[in-house]
């Protein structure tokens, strides 16, 4: 009884075992797909960001006419 438990342990831990080093295998096709799509990531990424920072100067420049239009108008009327 002994060893038919020890046999069918060792079955599966071996088949258990052989799973994970199968999976970690790349083929260099599916390497490539995957650097790939890592790249594309990646460029997605940059673009809404630098979208987010274009979008964050435009705003930040209408804040600075505004102000600047808001104080000479006060200096216009203080002049007066």
């Amino acid at each position: 009884m002994k060893r038919i438990a020890a046999f069918l342990l060792l079955i599966a831990l071996s088949f258990a075992g052989s799973i994970p080093v199968q999976a970690q295998r790349m083929t260099p096709e599916q390497n490539a797909r995957k650097s790939r799509k890592d790249a594309k990531t990646q460029q997605k990424y940059l673009k809404k960001q630098a979208k987010q920072q274009r979008k964050a100067m435009k705003r930040y420049e209408k804040t600075q006419r505004k102000a600047t239009k808001k104080a000479n108008k006060q200096l216009k009327q203080r002049r007066k």
